[in-house]
């Protein structure tokens, strides 16, 4: 089968790689109908994780159930499905806690010795427990089935920053980042009840887009001059609850200044030096909380499912380029040049 993989820092391609096959009795084999790429591939692509060169890629796909392990019972060969981007067992601790990205025996997509999401195919470990059953006349409606991929992570990831938050009706919410997760958590501070929410970005695709989310207000501006304009718009207090959706130290730095004494910051950026902008003695005087880390999203998809389905929130527009898995390069070079916001892989 064809599958995108790492070969060199800025040279993702698309090579000839095995087909999965069933190794265990709880996997199942999916047919990929969609993939995407995500911020957090960009690292990859940038050379700044540990990527050996042959290593498979992408960890966001829905598709169809292809073939089933004996032990598998909750789906049928045919069957529309998307996966979390971590497989993990459901019953372990972790597990039984929520916290699926902690599990005992899961993992990620991608990672050494696994199949990645960018490939006509997956094998995925323990189906019962990881997999999702979507409808299956999603499979005709184009936006649908785009919006329900959200599922994989940015929509659960926006989801876990907002409830990291404390995110409730009535909040004032600040949300740092206007790239994909920041503004799928601009829907969930909206879907939670938030009665304000001020995006923090100065990109004019992407605010005029948070504001169609749910965006009230919008600061362009960055660092001091953003923590300024918060607080101006707060009544000089800040937002009781902030979304960190960036990872970097400057934008660590702003969500603690732009955060309300006693509010709560929910950070799913992935931390790329964003240590050294905690400081701890402004958090412990302000008695602000942080909360936040790898999104457990198969925990939310259940929850967050009947929102798609009904419309209630459509997270579709979070993608603004489609390419073909043979494209796949065009596409990691768009999203690293700043051109896409979050780039579709068809299939």
């Amino acid at each position: 089968m064809r599958a995108a993989v790492f070969r060199a820092s800025h040279d993702i391609g698309v090579e000839e790689v095995p087909n999965p096959v069933i190794r265990r009795p709880g996997d199942a084999v999916v047919r990929v109908l969609m993939a995407c790429i995500c911020g957090t591939d960009l690292w990859a692509y940038r050379g700044m994780t540990d990527r050996r060169p042959g290593q498979r890629i992408g960890h966001e796909f829905l598709g169809v159930v292809e073939e089933l392990g004996t032990d598998v019972t909750g789906f049928a060969v045919g069957d529309l499905v998307v996966a979390p981007f971590v497989w993990s067992d459901g019953v372990c601790g972790y597990c039984a806690e929520g916290l699926t990205t902690s599990c005992e025996h899961g993992g990620f997509w991608g990672q050494e010795g696994s199949d990645g999401g960018q490939g006509e195919a997956v094998r995925v470990p323990y189906a019962d427990s990881t997999l999702v059953a979507l409808p299956s006349e999603a499979a005709s409606d184009q936006r649908l089935l785009t919006a329900l991929l959200t599922l994989s992570d940015v929509l659960g990831t926006g989801h876990h920053a907002a409830i990291g938050a404390g995110v409730r009706p009535g909040s004032t919410v600040a949300v740092v980042g206007d790239g994909a997760v920041g503004l799928c958590g601009v829907l969930a501070a909206k879907r939670l009840g938030a009665e304000r929410i001020i995006a923090l970005g100065r990109h004019p695709a992407r605010t005029e887009l948070a504001r169609t989310f749910g965006a009230t207000d919008v600061v362009p501006e960055r660092g001091e001059a953003a923590v300024k304009a918060v607080r101006e718009l707060t009544r000089g207090q800040g937002a009781s609850a902030v979304i960190e959706a960036v990872g970097t130290e400057r934008a660590m730095r702003t969500a603690v200044g732009i955060a309300r004494a006693g509010g709560s910051i929910g950070y799913v950026g992935v931390p790329h030096g964003s240590a050294a902008g905690l400081d701890l003695d402004v958090l412990f005087d302000r008695n602000i909380a942080l909360r936040g880390g790898i999104a457990p999203v198969r925990r939310y998809i259940p929850e967050l499912l009947p929102a798609v389905l009904d419309g209630t929130i459509d997270p579709s527009p979070v993608f603004d380029l489609s390419v073909g898995l043979e494209e796949v390069s065009a596409g990691y070079r768009a999203m690293d040049e700043r051109t896409a916001l979050k780039v579709l892989v068809t299939l």
